[in-house]
């Protein structure tokens, strides 16, 4: 008789995770191009953050676990004058980040927010900056952690490219932790051994659940979501440091693994079928990919899949302005993942819900000629009823190009397209726009426009000579690549 019992044979770490540790321990940075996106996307970054602390909802989450802790050698969070751990640093700066819906998208089977990863990477290297110094050693420079946003961006990209966790529920920021666990190891200086324990701590760890990004659950936890996800992955990182051993089997093991717990769908017909295991795909090596082609907001804060249609909304909003009670219906053509994400019908609760609604980031900028961080907030919703009324003459329907185009490689265009209808008969006409500002093919209309972008959020918390300041270091790549980290981090610093 054979006993019922598993077999206790350790496997070796999962294909994945061994693919993943050699691409961050072994890759070099040799692409210009990705470096002067990496430059790019720093400035914007942190600019993006800055922004955030005009809104009271974001800066009451700031600062220490416990109030009046003080940390030696504590990482500085842009903006104000906190030294905290680098982990709590990480969420601040992570939250700050992503409070407005404002930094770089990646959008493919999966989206999310690559520069979500600088909660981790400037938080922990302006800490082990300050450390190397107390120890009579050199920091790390700029470009170090310019290198590490590559890394952090083509990891959470590349398994974005073909692997849909919003499908079975989960929240994107997993690759926020996984890629932030990564970079973080090897900032530390992590062992193969090391780095291949601390990502699969990453994914075994407990993932979020998409409930907070959807009708009617929609919340701001969205927007602190991604600063959790990249502290906790530099807490790991932290942990496998220690020693700590891995999970080796963690996406693969029968019942228990990844694959099976959480990325397979099960059917029911009345009784519990067997799980259609899925596994990741990866359909290229990791390099420097997503960074050169990282999509950038440059002129709304707003979801990305809407990006082209607050666009086409400000291009029509000459010919409604004046005649916006003769508004019979306005139709907004779109892509299947802007439809599933964010086309929502009813009252819109907060600001969180406001800016993940296609057709409030379409009627705003119809009305108004722009759209602006303050126009989601409560009291310009209110004293704003016409934006209630013109979105439930609203239409949303898919052009099947439009999502083939979406995820085609060579294109991976976010069009949208707007005609508003008036009583008797008129049109404005179609106005679509496939590429929004900030996307690759855009990028020389976007570049000017993203420093003005950057020099405007500084204003927000420094005076005109500390902003004149950061702006030429940034103008200087060579200059800032040098640059230490802790230097960046006590400029941007109250």
């Amino acid at each position: 008789m054979v006993a019922n019992v598993d077999s206790n044979r350790r496997p070796d770490y999962d294909e994945v995770l061994q693919t993943l540790a050699d691409y961050v321990r072994n890759y070099r940075v040799a692409s210009k191009e990705a470096l002067d996106t990496a430059r790019l996307c720093l400035m914007d970054t942190l600019g993006c953050g800055l922004l955030a602390l005009r809104f009271p909802e974001c800066t009451k989450l700031l600062g220490p676990t416990v109030p009046g802790t003080v940390v030696p050698h504590g990482a500085r969070v842009p903006g104000t004058t906190y030294r905290l751990d680098p982990v709590q640093a990480a969420w601040n700066i992570g939250c700050m980040v992503r409070w407005l819906d404002y930094n770089d998208t990646w959008l493919a089977a999966e989206w999310g927010h690559p520069s979500d990863n600088l909660g981790a990477i400037l938080a922990l290297s302006d800490y082990l900056s300050q450390r190397r110094l107390a120890l009579g050693k050199a920091p790390l420079a700029v470009r170090d952690l310019l290198e590490s946003m590559i890394i952090a961006h083509e990891i959470q990209g590349v398994l974005a490219l073909e692997n849909s966790f919003n499908r079975v529920g989960l929240d994107h920021v997993v690759l926020v932790k996984v890629a932030s666990t990564a970079v973080a190891a090897k900032l530390l200086g992590a062992s193969q051994e090391q780095m291949l324990a601390a990502l699969s701590h990453a994914w075994v760890d407990g993932q979020a659940l998409r409930t907070y990004r959807h009708a009617p659950n929609v919340g701001s936890r969205k927007s602190w979501a991604a600063g959790d996800a990249s502290a906790r992955g530099l807490q790991l990182a932290l942990i496998a440091m220690k020693g700590e051993m891995g999970i080796p089997g963690v996406l693969t093991a029968p019942q228990w693994g990844f694959y099976d717990v959480l990325f397979s769908k099960t059917c029911s017909d009345q009784a519990i079928k067997p799980a259609k295991q899925r596994k990741f795909s990866l359909p290229q090596p990791f390099g420097c990919y997503v960074m050169e082609n990282i999509l950038f907001k440059v002129s709304f804060p707003a979801e990305f899949h809407a990006q082209t249609a607050a666009e086409a909304a400000v291009l029509l909003h000459p010919r409604v302005k004046g005649r916006l009670g003769e508004i019979e219906r306005v139709v907004i053509t779109t892509h299947e993942s802007a439809i599933r994400i964010i086309s929502k019908a009813g009252a819109l609760d907060n600001a969180a819900d406001r800016d993940h609604c296609l057709q409030y980031m379409t009627a705003v900028p119809l009305i108004f000629g722009d759209l602006r961080a303050e126009y989601y907030e409560d009291a310009f919703h209110a004293a704003h009823p016409e934006i209630d009324e013109l979105r439930t003459r609203m239409e949303v329907k898919e052009n099947p190009e439009y999502s083939r185009d979406y995820l085609e490689p060579g294109k991976r265009s976010i069009a949208n397209a707007v005609e508003v209808f008036f009583r008797g008969g008129e049109s404005t006409g179609r106005v679509e726009v496939e590429y929004p500002l900030g996307h690759r093919r855009r990028r020389k209309e976007a570049i000017p426009l993203l420093e003005e972008k950057f020099l405007s959020n500084l204003a927000t918390c420094f005076p005109a000579r500390r902003c004149n300041e950061i702006v030429n270091l940034f103008q200087a790549p060579q200059a800032l690549a040098c640059a230490s980290v802790n230097e960046l981090a006590e400029l941007l610093a109250l």
